[in-house]
């Protein structure tokens, strides 16, 4: 059974296409998803003549802050006027930073196992999406000095492909380790963690408490916070 161009269109999403890079066109109007598209067929032509694919990127880069930016008339849910504030206790470059991702790494031989399944693959993650989004959500500490072949990465809601090739696409603590030796930061502490992102707000809440508890321990002064 064959679907309509706004089928097609609204899948980039959890568990069908889960290609992070994509999921602008979700909300995208029919017309611009097809300008965009009818667009990146020029530019894949233009490329198999020049053999360079900058305008193919920068295209695809361009149309997702686009596809991303906040419409004014209809402002989403998610969208808060203002935000807590806390002034940092001493400069960055005397302060211990904590990282906390919501990538799903973790360390091999220690796997959250979710659902109790072991050895849960990256597809098999992405099929069953609408259980983790239900699931009460796991949170992995990860030393810092874990050998990068050590390092795994699963989660439901996103493509994880680039984030194989370079784990500091999500999880960037090569770059957090280089500011620590540039003395950018004071130091970065010894213990990071990280959760699969895609669950339920009011699940991290619960759970955000005892969290809090579990890494107060570790006299943190900042807390790099990445989403995915």
């Amino acid at each position: 059974m064959t679907g309509s161009f706004e089928d097609f269109r609204t899948s980039f999403s959890y568990g069908s296409r889960s290609d992070i890079s994509f999921k602008f066109l979700k909300s995208m109007s029919d017309e611009d998803a097809a300008g965009f598209f009818q667009q990146l067929l020029i530019e894949v032509g233009a490329a198999y003549d020049t053999g360079d694919v900058s305008q193919i990127l920068e295209l695809a880069y361009q149309t997702q802050i686009s596809g991303y930016e906040p419409d004014p008339e209809h402002p989403s849910r998610w969208s808060y006027e203002d935000r807590p504030f806390v002034k940092l206790p001493k400069p960055l470059n005397e302060s211990r930073v904590g990282l906390l991702t919501s990538s799903g790494h973790f360390v091999a031989g220690a796997d959250p196992e979710p659902f109790g399944v072991e050895n849960m693959t990256q597809s098999e993650a992405e099929g069953r999406i609408g259980e983790f989004l239900r699931e009460t959500p796991v949170l992995s500490s990860i030393p810092r000095n874990t050998p990068r072949d050590q390092l795994v990465v699963r989660h439901g809601g996103y493509d994880t492909r680039s984030v194989v090739l370079d784990f500091n696409v999500s999880f960037p603590r090569d770059a957090l380790v280089a500011a620590e030796e540039a003395g950018r930061i004071g130091e970065l502490d010894e213990t990071l963690y990280s959760f699969p992102g895609a669950t339920a707000q009011g699940r991290v809440k619960k759970v955000a408490p005892a969290w809090v508890e579990q890494i107060s321990g570790d006299s943190i002064d900042v807390m790099l916070l990445v989403p995915v």
